[in-house]
């Protein structure tokens, strides 16, 4: 019988707060609202603590774990693997992440072409003593147009793209499509993969009639997640990608609703 080398005992009494395997990619199935599931591929970090008195974890229990879950990423498995990872290493505390491309198929506003967009997408979970901790983040393009370059020109105004990423933590499921439309409702104009002439048109015309500042896109967000009452905990940014300045804008609105702003 091959010796267990990391359940011998350490001697130097030092505990680990976490130990595991970073940055595997592997194929996984995530749930899509339209569709029922989606095929992508993740980028996976898994950890737990360690006490002080093994000297270390068994590695290859984290790959056997995300092999076993792959047809079915969601926020129910993600718990059930957290407590798998605790039971199977002897651990206190688990935790996961997955980032993870998203696609959804998005429709041109006059055309009616189809095309693919795809979203960053990331879950960090973990299992305490204090119980589970989900936190959701999607990472949306939008259009965003200046309303202080509207005002002062006599012709056209400047605008850029902005990548929005939304937080939150929620008491009940809440869909990757749904922040996305969050983001996407609070800009100037939503982003296209495919667009015609005539839809480019529609594009440029729409966010010159609804200009918005950095700080407009992360209050009329805030505004419909203080409205969703799944939603207990959110960060949302947006990150403008100045077209003719030298610099970005930037702002974000972090909030936990059962204890007012922070």
């Amino acid at each position: 019988m091959l010796k267990d080398i990391q359940n011998q005992k350490d001697w130097r009494n030092i505990d680990i707060d976490r130990v595991g395997i970073a940055d595997i990619v592997y194929p996984v199935v995530v749930k899509d609202r339209s569709k029922g599931k989606q095929h992508t591929i993740a980028t996976i970090s898994m950890g737990v603590n360690l006490p002080h008195n093994f000297k270390g974890t068994h590695m290859s229990r984290f790959v056997e774990l995300i092999h076993k879950h792959r047809e079915n990423i969601s926020i129910d498995s993600i718990g059930e693997i957290l407590h798998e990872m605790r039971d199977s290493l002897n651990a206190e505390e688990s935790q996961i992440r997955l980032s993870f491309k998203y696609f959804a198929e998005r429709k041109a506003p006059v055309s009616g072409q189809i095309s693919l967009m795809d979203y960053g997408c990331d879950f960090f979970a973990c299992l305490s003593g204090s119980g589970k901790d989900l936190v959701i983040t999607v990472n949306v393009p939008v259009l965003s147009l200046c309303p202080c370059s509207k005002e002062i020109s006599d012709y056209g105004a400047h605008n850029q793209r902005s990548i929005v990423k939304i937080s939150v933590r929620a008491s009940k499921l809440v869909w990757i499509e749904e922040l996305i439309e969050y983001a996407e409702k609070s800009a100037s104009s939503p982003i296209y993969a495919l667009l015609k002439r005539e839809d480019e048109k529609f594009v440029t015309e729409r966010s010159y009639e609804n200009p918005t500042f950095v700080e407009d896109i992360v209050r009329n967000i805030t505004e419909l997640l203080n409205s969703d009452n799944r939603i207990e905990w959110f960060e949302v940014s947006s990150t403008n990608m100045e077209s003719i300045h030298n610099h970005n804008a930037w702002a974000v609105i972090t909030k936990d609703k059962r204890q007012g702003m922070k």
